[in-house]
């Protein structure tokens, strides 16, 4: 279990970030092969994990992300 307040901490999190192309053309092309909205959930908690969290790279190496228990999502293109 992680200590409050950290990275692995579950807990209510308000994000406002841009999603880098790679990302969101893999949730475009998913959407388009008609994933199911799990898999669309997968691969946006996987893209939060390496912009948010993960920071490209630069910290929380390892970390996995589970996108769960949305209130509210909102995506501008």
């Amino acid at each position: 279990m992680a200590a409050p307040c950290t990275t692995d901490d579950a807990r209510i999190r308000h994000l406002t970030l841009a999603l880098p192309p790679q990302h969101a053309a893999r949730l475009f092309a998913a959407q388009d092969r008609g994933a199911v909205e799990r898999q669309l959930r997968d691969l946006a908690a996987e893209a939060l994990g390496e912009v948010y969290f993960r920071d490209g790279g630069r910290r929380a190496t390892g970390l996995e992300v589970q996108f769960t228990d949305v209130e509210h999502v909102e995506f501008d293109l």
